[in-house]
């Protein structure tokens, strides 16, 4: 197997583990459900959102649209950028990293563009999605919410009262709550800050060519 056979078997692996698990969730789980993996600190818990990822959102409607549609167009120039960089021998790790990102973006799209059109809504029927209802779905093309599950509380506490900053206020940490896509997106972004700082500066481009 070569490298860009194994690139395209780690993003195929990726993207499918990553349907599969939105699939269960908004097809098992009420909106809003929740239920504990690891004591309080690890939690699937069903939520949806219009936007970007952990959660972030992005200017309604037309926001929707126009992040979708510059989401297709990022997909592809990151695509096209990483057979370039294959081809002129780039680091199998950079690869790797840029193809975790690629993935990322391209599973949360699936939900933004298909979702809306193949799911039941959630919200206003209060009961379990279902997969191709009779009805039709939720909404049109590039409308569909992007399904996120994973949630790690890890500290959770209340500040006293007294404290000089933040008096009472509740602290959570690590609040958002994000998908397989989303922690692509952030292992193969982290990636890059970490190990291939010279690709992003320019500083080094006879580094980033060896094997």
């Amino acid at each position: 197997m070569n490298r860009i056979q194994g690139i395209s078997l780690l993003v195929l692996s990726i993207l499918i583990i990553d349907q599969l698990v939105k699939i269960y969730i908004k097809t098992h789980f009420y909106l809003g459900e929740e239920i504990l993996v690891l004591g309080d600190w690890f939690r699937l818990y069903f939520i949806e959102n219009n936007g970007m990822a952990f959660g972030l959102s992005f200017g309604g409607t037309t926001g929707k649209l126009f992040l979708s549609i510059f989401r297709i167009i990022a997909i592809g120039l990151i695509g096209f950028y990483l057979v370039h960089l294959h081809r002129k021998g780039a680091k199998t790790g950079l690869l790797v990293s840029i193809a975790l990102i690629f993935t990322g973006a391209l599973g949360n799209v699936i939900d933004s563009a298909f979702y809306g059109l193949i799911f039941s809504d959630v919200y206003h029927y209060g009961q379990l999605a279902t997969l191709f209802p009779e009805e039709g779905g939720y909404a049109p093309f590039l409308q569909g919410k992007v399904v996120d599950m994973f949630y790690f509380p890890i500290i959770d506490f209340y500040f006293p009262d007294n404290f000089p900053f933040w008096p009472g206020k509740h602290f959570i940490f690590f609040r958002p709550v994000f998908n397989i896509a989303d922690a692509s997106i952030t292992i193969g972004v982290f990636s890059i800050l970490l190990f291939y700082r010279s690709f992003l500066t320019g500083e080094s481009k006879q580094h980033e060519s060896e094997q």
